[in-house]
């Protein structure tokens, strides 16, 4: 992608651009462009890459990459702890108006559809503190039950929440226990005033998608992925919630004897072409989401224009007259 084409557009009124959509369709690479045309941070909207140490499997911007543009919410907290969905839109949230006060429009990237929803829509999320004692309690249940005793108490949060997803499991029951109130009930919205302009890319042949997954895994398999879930293992301990997620869940199974590297593999395939398609009706239920193909060669061409159209409409907004 060539920034330069970008260039003559000049982002006179701060606001925010969302590039977003399913997994494996060049999102980053899409937002590095942008982000190198237009002179605006990026800001990731991936709820791993938030973690430290998990770099390769979150296809977390490489050192080269984020010394061509800046790059924030990345490497907020040890593995350890868990980065409620607040404490990240609080983050994201400051960091908007920090950069709107220097006349900068940032560009918010990611596939975690929910930490979007959250900026964009301005969710209201209860500020429930972490509560340990019960985190560990239900920790030792295990995620099955947990994850069911979720859908008896809150279902409409449980749609929301994959079942192996047990950090948001955990969260959203300790939220019912700590307020008496379900998750899903206590979640209103405010609307930012400044303009959004919602970037959507995907490829529309499915199989353009299923051999972009492969390429993407084996790329990641090829870049030393397993050598980092060896490290996070001895470092962490194998039982950290976040090697139960996608790929490093089947990897840790690998090292352990379970699985042969090729099947291990091959289930990362399959669960991720699972993960966008849940991805893609995610962000297709967004009215506000403009969609290009990811194959294009006039991509950046057509996000041009869309954002020249944007701009266009921006000098009605307050912050910017």
């Amino acid at each position: 992608m060539d920034p330069d084409i970008l260039t003559p557009i000049k982002l006179t009124c701060p606001g925010l651009i969302v590039v977003g959509g399913p997994t494996a369709t060049g999102k980053s690479a899409l937002a590095l462009a942008l982000a190198q045309g237009l002179g605006c941070p990026i800001l990731s909207a991936d709820s791993r890459q938030v973690y430290c140490g998990f770099d390769i499997g979150t296809a977390k911007p490489t050192v080269a990459e984020q010394a061509q543009a800046p790059h924030y919410l990345i490497d907020l907290c040890s593995p350890r702890d868990i980065l409620t969905l607040a404490e990240y839109q609080a983050q994201a949230q400051g960091l908007i108006a920090r950069f709107h006060r220097q006349g900068q429009t940032p560009i918010l990237v990611g596939g975690t559809g929910l930490y979007i929803r959250a900026i964009t829509e301005g969710l209201q999320i209860p500020r429930v503190p972490p509560q340990w004692e019960l985190r560990s309690q239900l920790q030792s249940l295990g995620q099955l039950q947990s994850y069911q005793w979720l859908q008896q108490v809150d279902p409409a949060a449980a749609v929301q929440i994959h079942p192996h997803d047990q950090v948001r499991t955990l969260r959203a029951l300790e939220v019912f226990y700590a307020t008496g109130r379900p998750l899903s009930q206590q979640q209103g919205t405010q609307i930012p005033s400044y303009p959004i302009l919602q970037l959507g890319l995907d490829l529309a042949d499915s199989d353009q998608r299923l051999t972009r997954i492969r390429q993407r895994t084996d790329q990641m398999l090829a870049q030393g992925w397993l050598s980092e879930v060896q490290t996070l293992m001895s470092t962490y301990g194998e039982d950290l919630p976040l090697l139960e997620t996608l790929g490093y869940r089947e990897l840790k199974q690998h090292l352990q004897g379970d699985l042969s590297l090729l099947e291990a593999r091959n289930r990362i395939i399959l669960r991720t072409r699972q993960f966008a398609k849940r991805q893609r009706t995610w962000f297709r239920a967004i009215p506000q989401m403009q969609w290009f193909e990811a194959t294009d060669t006039s991509l950046l061409n057509q996000v041009g224009t869309a954002i020249e159209t944007f701009l266009a409409t921006c000098v009605s907004y307050s912050p910017c007259s």
